[in-house]
């Protein structure tokens, strides 16, 4: 008789980021998973997921440390606030367990190697969930740039963005959110806010995925923003990989939310090689391929996702069960270099010159 697979004790901890709600449903529907705690601040930010995962009243802490020391979780998700996220793995990271934390990885490179550093004492995973990453058109983009059909990759182009982090969106008369609305919200902070911090970590950590590990050397970036808002806005980025630039674009302020109404310029990649190229964008259901043999472009319809990949904690629960190593964007190796590229241009904005890709 097989032995009963093991259900991981999976606790949810900080909603400032409410990607919280997806990370936690992906857990609830899990067969080897099981709910055991939920806490923030804020009870009032955890009522849908209550809901949602029917999760009992004794499991729900608006004190972290109890909910870590009664429910003694294997696996922690974490949500916070970009420039906090050092900190909550600090401060989960002694009870011995593996961590799940949602994007970006840190507000900086020196609050990266923090979140490195506080896991390698305990000999538990980290792992950083880029939503991006999951996304069909961009993991089938990966396949075709890794089995050879648009050659080398020689420039990887990113735009992305949505209307505001704090748009309502659950209202359709909704307007732009008012500029004490983003002086009082966290994502609108010097610290860990901004568009750069929120979107150029998508594509330069999947640009370092595609390139497979390889860095840029130089970055120019510049920012801007409404009169008045306390971070950018809007950044532009340009990375020279080899004789060749990429080029990132972030936004706050896109005409339409890229999963209800792709915008103008559409939401996603462009990807140049040597011997052909490729359009994926968020959401949608093809990718357009164009080489030789096509060179007015072939549309392709995207892979399905395939167990374990499809969803981050199906993903990181089978490399906890398995052994094998995290890959790809949830990797801290290539995190780590999304993370040097976006603490470079954020600093080339503010000098407003090109520098050489930082390291520490």
């Amino acid at each position: 008789m097989m032995p009963a697979r093991k259900k991981w004790r999976i606790a949810g901890i900080n909603f400032d980021f409410r990607h919280m709600d997806q990370l936690l449903s992906h857990a609830h529907t899990a067969r080897n998973a099981e709910i055991v705690g939920i806490s923030h601040e804020d009870a009032a930010e955890m009522q849908d997921v209550i809901r949602d995962c029917s999760i009992l009243k004794d499991r729900v802490f608006t004190d972290w440390k109890k909910c870590i020391e009664q429910t003694k979780p294997d696996v922690v998700i974490l949500c916070p606030a970009s420039g906090a996220h050092a900190d909550w793995v600090e401060k989960v990271a002694p009870y011995k367990v593996h961590v799940l934390i949602e994007k970006p990885f840190a507000a900086n490179l020196a609050q990266a190697d923090r979140m490195v550093a506080a896991m390698k004492k305990t000999r538990r995973k980290l792992a950083i969930n880029w939503p991006l990453a999951w996304y069909p058109p961009h993991v089938t983009a990966h396949r075709l740039v890794r089995t050879g059909r648009i050659g080398e990759l020689q420039e990887v182009h990113f735009y992305d963005g949505n209307r505001s982090p704090i748009w309502d969106r659950g209202n359709p008369k909704a307007t732009p959110p008012a500029l004490a609305q983003k002086k009082a919200s966290w994502f609108y902070y010097a610290n860990g806010g901004g568009s750069l911090i929120d979107y150029l970590g998508y594509g330069s950590t999947l640009a370092t995925w595609y390139f497979d590990g390889k860095k840029p050397t130089e970055i120019t970036a510049v920012s801007a923003g409404a009169r008045g808002v306390p971070a950018d806005e809007q950044s532009v980025t340009t990375a020279r990989y080899g004789e060749w630039l990429s080029t990132f674009h972030t936004r706050w302020g896109t005409f339409s939310d890229p999963w209800d109404h792709q915008p103008q310029p559409k939401c996603g990649f462009v990807l140049k090689g040597s011997k052909g190229t490729i359009a994926n964008y968020d959401y949608e259901d093809t990718i357009r391929l164009q080489t030789a043999r096509h060179p007015g472009g072939k549309i392709i319809a995207v892979d399905k996702p395939k167990k374990p990949r499809t969803n981050p904690v199906q993903y990181f629960l089978n490399c906890l069960e398995t052994g094998e190593l995290i890959e790809g964007p949830l990797s801290p190796k290539i995190a780590l270099i999304g993370q040097q590229i976006v603490d470079t241009a954020a600093l080339s904005a503010k000098q407003k010159k090109t520098l050489k890709l930082l390291t520490k």
